[in-house]
């Protein structure tokens, strides 16, 4: 699979911005937070589960029964060290709105600056919140936000999208909607495998091999 696009300065004007940003120490009153969002496959046992027993894992059948889908917004500070994961039953425009207000107003309520890192999906932006709140009070809550958006076509430079799909497949295949929340509790608060491998791209060395990686992968 290729990535096949164009490396403009509007490409290169964002990518280094996020790697500058990703690059600053940590500030607990300026939390660098990267948003995702990820469509869940639901599945159902259509035979009754063996349970588990001493010296015995439970077992399920291989088949199963479709049971529809469902969304996980992902919030992730990889300096935090904080994870924060919702299930809902949609992505609207207002689901994003709600979790996005959710992490300002109880998360981090106490920070001076909160820097969004998201991508170019057409909810992730500033209207999306003017729409769904209102002028003033998207003014209100936005007051203390910093958007910093990745380049078209480069997701993959938003830390939670690699945070999310590093448990994502291993931890939550095959679970019910029932089961999402107690499996997502599972989640260790940080993994340090995982954090630190997203927290490094900012560094000046991944820094010049991301740049020869893009350039690499643009190059006609």
């Amino acid at each position: 699979m290729w990535c096949i696009g164009r490396l403009t300065e509007e490409y290169r004007r964002r990518m280094y911005g996020l790697l500058d940003l990703y690059a600053r120490p940590y500030r607990k009153q300026e939390p660098v937070v990267c948003i995702d969002e990820k469509s869940k496959q639901l599945l159902k046992d259509t035979r009754s589960v063996l349970p588990i027993r001493p010296g015995a894992a439970a077992k399920h059948d291989y088949e199963y029964k479709r049971a529809g889908t469902c969304n996980l917004f992902v919030a992730v500070e990889p300096k935090g060290e904080r994870r924060v994961v919702q299930v809902t039953a949609r992505r609207t425009k207002v689901d994003f709105v709600n979790f996005i207000c959710r992490l300002l107003e109880e998360v981090y309520s106490g920070a001076r600056k909160v820097h969004l890192v998201l991508d170019n999906l057409n909810t992730h932006f500033r209207s999306s919140f003017e729409e769904v709140l209102g002028l003033e009070a998207a003014a209100v809550l936005l007051r203390r936000v910093e958007f910093h958006h990745t380049p078209n076509h480069a997701s993959w430079l938003n830390m939670a999208e690699i945070e999310s799909a590093s448990w994502s497949a291993s931890v939550l295949d095959g679970a019910s909607r029932t089961e999402l929340p107690s499996l997502l509790k599972l989640l260790p608060g940080s993994s340090d495998a995982t954090l630190s491998t997203v927290v490094s791209p900012g560094a000046s060395p991944a820094r010049t091999l991301i740049e020869s990686l893009v350039t690499t992968m643009f190059r006609n």
